[in-house]
């Protein structure tokens, strides 16, 4: 029978640890979008391995990690290949929601934990038979879409337009950015999809154009999240850009460059770890965190305040459902 990562076994453990009892390994599956549309989400994930526990309550842990390349067929092999010949406890992945999402099956089907990287609400809701073996890390649609709701009523928008991937995260994030628009009064009056492949988007620039919002949310994550956005400056939208926490890394901000000066977008403490006050109980985890990861892998992983290309951008930062502008 295969060890589960349960508070139970891990007490079980610290017993047989304090009794001189052999213990077995922890075999860890990761499965995470290193190449592809997603490898800015995927690299710093994949990196952040290595700061991860070796040790568990006295035993040792392994990490296995495989690449899907971003795509949903690779993740559903990489999972049952980590199942069925690494024998891993548990895995670890993957960094899109609809790579994540296809994963699902795979877990409840073997009964293996899984703990996604993506941002989808649908990764674990509704509560299922499935899905109760599935648990995920970022924060929910819901809860960055009505911060995104709140700052833009607050900043005097009245109508808004919606451009996200023709996938799970676009649908995902339209459904509850809809729901929150309308908690706030704000009107969609354009809502565009396209493909995290694409390398162009002139006909639903077109349409949003014609729309004449104030303002509008580009639903996307990684690197493909600037293919909107520099469209849209192009043809010289001047309201106000907001994107999801799928951007927040530095490849978002090269691709970007000075098309991506002033974005607003949601994000957890960590991203504003140095601008919190000593007070607050996220400070000193995350600094100590990107101070490691920094040191490991020799360059940073985003910071609000230290991201040259976001002059003139905020960071509306997200914590127990409380919003305020960094």
């Amino acid at each position: 029978m295969k060890k589960r990562l349960t508070l139970s076994t891990l007490v079980t453990a610290c017993l047989l640890a304090a009794s001189g009892v052999a213990l077995a390994d922890i075999n860890v599956g990761v499965t995470v979008s290193a190449t592809g549309p997603a490898a800015s989400l995927g690299i710093p994930e994949k990196n952040t391995v290595a700061l991860m526990p070796k040790t568990i309550a006295g035993e040792k842990v392994n990490y296995i990690v495989l690449d899907d390349a971003s795509d949903t067929t690779n993740g559903v092999s990489n999972m049952r290949k980590l199942i069925s010949e690494n024998k891993v406890d548990i895995v670890l992945g993957s960094s899109t929601s609809p790579v994540s999402l296809a994963m699902i099956d795979v877990a409840a089907e073997t009964k293996t934990p899984m703990i996604s990287m993506a941002a989808s609400a649908r990764i674990v809701e509704p509560m299922d038979d499935k899905r109760k073996w599935v648990f995920k890390t970022p924060q929910n649609d819901i809860m960055m879409s009505l911060a995104i709701a709140e700052h833009m009523a607050a900043s005097g928008a009245k109508t808004v337009a919606f451009i996200g991937f023709s996938d799970a995260y676009g649908e995902g994030w339209y459904g509850e950015f809809a729901k929150a628009a309308e908690l706030k009064k704000l009107k969609i009056v354009a809502n565009e999809r396209y493909s995290r492949t694409d390398t162009s988007v002139t006909g639903q620039v077109l349409k949003i154009m014609a729309a004449k919002p104030d303002a509008i949310l580009i639903a996307g994550s990684g690197t493909p999240a600037a293919l909107p956005q520099k469209a849209l400056k192009e043809r010289g939208f001047a309201g106000k850009y907001y994107q999801t926490h799928g951007v927040a890394n530095a490849d978002f901000l090269r691709v970007g460059g000075k098309d991506v000066e002033g974005t607003l977008l949601p994000a957890g403490p960590v991203l504003v770890a140095d601008q919190l006050p000593d007070s607050n109980p996220n400070k000193k985890v995350s600094m100590e965190f990107l101070e490691a990861y920094k040191k490991l892998n020799g360059a940073a992983i985003f910071l609000a305040s230290d991201a040259s290309s976001f002059i003139n951008g905020q960071v509306i930062y997200v914590d127990g459902g409380m919003t305020s502008c960094v």
